[in-house]
């Protein structure tokens, strides 16, 4: 796969540490851990044994499934892989690194974070509601001059 193996060795002890925080046993020889987070993910357990082996890294979309079970993004998780570099994957709103451009400075909307993250629709107005309360709040308390606009619209 061409990976280089400090990137390998770095993400399984990131990994490692991760499961062991979780609760998976994987220092005592049949603590069934590996098993376990293989069968959680929904992952193959080579995938898994592969990874902890330091062999080789997983794909897409066995990281998606363990980013999933162990409570991390997958951004996180190709970044601690050594997949992608934390400027290729801004996040939103973030500041842009130098010489380049995080989408021109616009700052994501309340329902345009509810979609980046997966808010079941049945939930999204009341994050939308929720998110545009703390910002008018939070605007009001820094003086922000647009508080009394995100007011308005919250009241909608």
């Amino acid at each position: 796969m061409g990976e280089k193996s400090s990137d390998v060795e770095r993400f399984a002890s990131w990994v490692e540490d991760l499961m062991r925080d979780r609760g998976y046993d994987i220092d005592s020889p049949r603590g069934g851990g590996r098993s376990r987070l293989a069968e959680d993910a929904g992952v193959h357990r080579a995938a898994v044994t592969r990874l902890l082996q330091r062999q080789s890294l997983p794909d897409l979309d066995t990281m998606r499934a363990l980013a999933r079970v162990l409570g991390v993004g997958l951004r996180d998780m190709l970044i601690k892989s050594g997949r992608v570099a934390a400027e290729d994957l801004p996040l939103p709103g973030a500041a842009p690194a130098a010489g380049g451009s995080a989408g021109g400075g616009k700052r994501v909307t309340p329902a345009e974070a509810a979609g980046l993250l997966g808010i079941p629709e049945s939930h999204r107005r009341q994050f939308v509601e929720m998110a545009e309360m703390i910002l008018t709040v939070s605007g009001a308390q820094s003086g922000d001059p647009r508080a009394a606009y995100r007011g308005a619209a919250a009241g909608r």
